[in-house]
């Protein structure tokens, strides 16, 4: 896929992240358009590395992690960008029912336009 597919697919994963996270109660996620640039290469990562192997929500969320910390990032109670703080800064396993399912939503959509792109 070319960069710009990858693009429209990270954008479609971060605005259905945004709209799950909504239901929850989350209300802190800008649509795609007025998220800082390193949310928007987050989602892009998060592409990537789905459309280049057979991944997991598991396997997801534990290279969403690397990615992170490799920027710095450390496990925090809240999130904050400023303090590179991100309470998701755990094992999958540990993180709380929701937060999972926005690791499944993201893997089942990119895994969605895996299949079109077969056909």
């Amino acid at each position: 896929m070319d960069k710009i597919t990858m693009m429209m697919i990270a954008k479609i994963c971060h605005q259905a992240n945004k709209a799950y996270c909504e239901i929850i109660g989350d209300s802190s996620q800008p649509d795609w358009e007025d998220a800082p640039d390193w949310q928007r290469e987050s989602a892009l990562d998060g592409v990537r590395f789905h459309l280049g192997s057979n991944t997991t929500p598991e396997m997801s969320h534990e290279n969403w992690m690397k990615l992170k910390e490799a920027d710095g990032w450390a496990w925090g109670p809240e999130k904050d960008p400023e303090k590179k703080a991100h309470p998701c800064m755990v094992p999958f396993c540990e993180l709380p029912v929701e937060q999972q399912m926005k690791d499944k939503l993201f893997h089942s959509i990119v895994q969605a336009f895996k299949e079109i792109s077969r056909v």
